[in-house]
């Protein structure tokens, strides 16, 4: 008799992991989570615009968690962890494909960057959505998107809007920074360091560790962060192949 994987209703119950509990949002409603042994595979919809599936662990364990997940969640949930594991998620099913590779960076020591950031008001919403639309279109942080909560600016001596960046899709635990933008014409001078410090100081003081997720070819970003003070490891994105064109929710 096959037993059905243990589901997890105390987010005391999930490892202690940044990732997995970023990816858990604090069980908020319509969060699910399993565990096996230590295997644990959490299934969170709308997070940072997809339905993702955060894994964590290794062997038959964990993909039998991946099997049951996708069977009660759906073939949409896009798996999330460390490379390797992704990596063995993409071996045992052949309808998955890996999609890219990524670090995870977090802290949890303020950066002690002392700037002319700050926090933007809600009459500052037009001017953030002006310059995504010119320098970033494809940011999956956007003015008005779920999970999106606030964001970081700086003005330049004419009072204009050259640097972004958003508190968006933090947990209570792990707070997160994404949608990062300088304005060409502004860069160099310090202000992605600003609006990046004052982010990261807040969601550590608020949350006790602040996280980002950067492309695995982009060397000056990961340069910078880990400049302030993140570490990194690798990890890894997958998706079922009926799903790779699925629109941005």
């Amino acid at each position: 008799m096959t037993v059905a994987p243990t589901q997890l209703t105390d987010i005391t119950s999930l490892p202690s992991d940044a990732l997995v509990r970023w990816g858990a949002q604090g069980l908020r409603p319509g969060v699910r989570a399993w565990r096996d042994g230590d295997a644990v595979v959490v299934a969170c919809p709308d997070l940072s615009r997809r339905h993702r599936l955060l894994v964590h662990g290794t062997g038959g364990q964990l993909l039998g968690l991946v099997r049951h997940a996708l069977a009660v969640v759906g073939q949409d949930y896009r798996p999330l962890g460390d490379d390797k594991t992704v990596a063995e998620v993409v071996a045992e099913f052949a309808e998955i494909e890996l999609l890219d590779n990524f670090w995870w960076m977090d802290t949890v020591d303020p950066t002690g960057v002392i700037g002319t950031a700050r926090w933007l008001t809600e009459d500052a919403t037009d001017e953030v959505r002006g310059l995504i639309d010119s320098e970033y279109p494809g940011s999956y942080a956007k003015p008005g998107g779920t999970g999106v909560r606030r964001w970081a600016g700086v003005r330049d001596a004419h009072g204009a809007l050259v640097a972004v960046a958003a508190d968006a899709w933090s947990a209570p635990e792990v707070g997160f920074l994404a949608g990062v933008i300088t304005a060409p014409a502004a860069r160099g001078r310090g202000h992605a360091v600003a609006v990046c410090g004052l982010a990261i100081d807040t969601l550590v003081t608020e949350t006790g560790r602040a996280a980002l997720m950067v492309d695995s070819w982009n060397d000056a970003a990961r340069t910078l962060y880990t400049k302030l003070g993140l570490a990194s490891r690798p990890i890894a994105a997958a998706a079922h192949r009926s799903f790779l064109d699925q629109p941005l929710l």
